[in-house]
């Protein structure tokens, strides 16, 4: 069986992943206070970037997200989601305006999320990956829920 999707498209979607997630690696990077004193400009650039944090898969935020009676994890479960698609949403915009994309690639991969409340986005991931097996755990948490957020809320 071969799939009906464009070259083009593929492409589109791992640079917005890929451009999400460097975003979200930012902020939590941004969130860490300094452990030592800045290094010079030439080593720093030379440097790889941070490497993201394993612990956050798909399988720990469905985790937090489960835990529906602690406001702590609630709130943690709720900043990631909304983080994941802010930073996935400004990737979309950001590749629409430096990439001539095909007619119609733009809201194929956008969201459509107008008047969606949060916690209905949360009650899909969870209910979307409850039917998935350990594979969660090796699975990125960005990947999980924009999949699960494409899967409900996708512009037709």
């Amino acid at each position: 069986m071969q799939r009906n999707v464009p070259p083009s498209a593929t492409r589109a979607a791992a640079a917005v992943l890929m451009v999400a997630a460097l975003g979200l690696a930012s902020l939590a990077n941004a969130q860490t206070p300094a452990a030592k004193p800045a290094q010079p400009l030439q080593q720093t650039l030379s440097q790889a970037a941070p490497p993201v944090d394993p612990t956050f898969s798909a399988y720990s935020l469905l985790q937090t997200c489960k835990q529906r009676n602690d406001n702590v994890a609630e709130a943690q479960c709720v900043g990631a989601i909304r983080g994941i698609i802010h930073g996935y949403q400004y990737g979309v915009l950001f590749l629409s305006q430096r990439a001539p994309l095909p007619a119609n690639e733009t809201q194929r991969v956008s969201l459509c999320l107008r008047d969606v409340p949060v916690s209905s986005i949360v009650d899909d991931f969870v209910a979307d990956a409850a039917q998935v097996d350990d594979s969660l755990k090796h699975t990125p948490a960005e990947v999980a829920v924009l999949g699960s957020v494409h899967l409900h809320h996708a512009c037709t």
